[in-house]
């Protein structure tokens, strides 16, 4: 009788669909407003992994900066808090300061030159960022990042009594900054709006994208319409709970995750035109800086970017490709 009972319990636990003695909930936390084209994304990946996987592997995600700024996220997935995070490429310049080698001020000059280094030197970021412990699925761009301001910036001199932005951590940004004999002001991504508000800052450096997605555009009246630099995110999970998950269930992650950034990459290009449009409707005006300041800030910045590699801050072989591939676009006329 006992037996009978036992047998009758373990198939009704089995019809009530009991979650798995292995299941794992992966604790991510991101800047990214809930709502928003990119939670909207990675939620649907998560509900697909999760059917994937037979309630294996589910995705709790913390939107919004409600778990702080990257230093801060990064910080409780050391501890074990969380177990990744949807960052910009600069929120990981600690953990894997390669992925800053994109954003350096001023390299890319059109998106078609983005399009054929990311094509040869995403791969080799990605696993160099595996190398370093954390597990990520891809790039998504985030578009060029434009100087905003509540004046027209042609030149450097329009920014000389402004207070110009710099996100938290970003050292290479505030360098240069400094180098063209401005005073930035460090604030974490999350105060921005607050900065901008309360007169802490007057510039900033966002692409259209972001600056709907955060509402920025609505204290700014202009934007210099010239890449400053090129902007990327990504989901990045800490190798040590990723190893958590059977090999099956790792490859589930790999393929559902990474199919969904390579459509929020293409996605991303589309709404980022989309967002400089909305905020020409809405009154924001694009001006075209002056060549002079242009070919300045160019070589200002490529001086720059030879210091760092000079001081080690980017693998010199990752950094030494990146230029060539640069160059050899260029030479080919386009």
């Amino acid at each position: 009788m006992i037996a009978r009972l036992l047998l009758l319990s373990g198939v009704l636990l089995s019809l009530l669909g009991a979650a798995p003695a292995s299941a794992l909930d992966l604790k991510i936390a991101t800047v990214a407003p809930d709502g928003s084209v990119w939670m909207r994304a990675m939620r649907q990946g998560a509900d697909e992994i999760r059917e994937c996987t037979g309630g294996r592997v589910n995705f709790k995600f913390y939107a919004g900066g409600v778990m702080g700024n990257d230093k801060s996220v990064l910080r409780k997935i050391r501890v074990g808090q969380l177990h990744g995070g949807a960052f910009t490429a600069g929120g990981l310049a600690d953990v894997y300061p390669d992925l800053g080698l994109y954003s350096l001020p001023l390299q890319f000059r059109s998106l078609a030159e983005v399009d054929y280094v990311r094509s040869r030197l995403d791969p080799l970021l990605l696993q160099g960022l595996e190398s370093a412990g954390f597990i990520s699925f891809g790039f998504a761009e985030g578009g060029f990042a434009l100087l905003m301001a509540d004046v027209p910036v042609r030149s450097t001199t329009d920014m000389k009594s402004r207070k110009v932005w710099v996100p938290e951590g970003d050292t290479i940004s505030y360098r240069g900054m400094e180098t063209l004999g401005l005073s930035p002001v460090t604030l974490p991504l999350t105060d921005v709006m607050t900065g901008l508000q309360a007169g802490l800052i007057n510039i900033i450096p966002a692409s259209p994208i972001a600056a709907v997605a955060f509402q920025w555009y609505t204290r700014i009246k202009y934007v210099t319409d010239t890449p400053l630099s090129y902007l990327t995110a990504l989901l990045a999970i800490d190798g040590r709970a990723f190893k958590r998950l059977n090999a099956a269930d790792q490859a589930v992650v790999r393929e559902v995750m990474g199919r969904i950034y390579q459509n929020l990459d293409h996605q991303n290009r589309l709404d980022d035109a989309a967002a400089a449009a909305a905020m020409r409707q809405q009154g924001v005006a694009f001006v075209t800086p002056e060549p002079a300041a242009v070919e300045h800030w160019r070589n200002v910045a490529a001086n720059l970017a030879r210091e760092l590699r000079q001081e080690g801050t980017f693998t010199p072989q990752l950094f030494d490709r990146l230029q060539e591939l640069l160059a050899e676009y260029r030479r080919a006329g386009n």
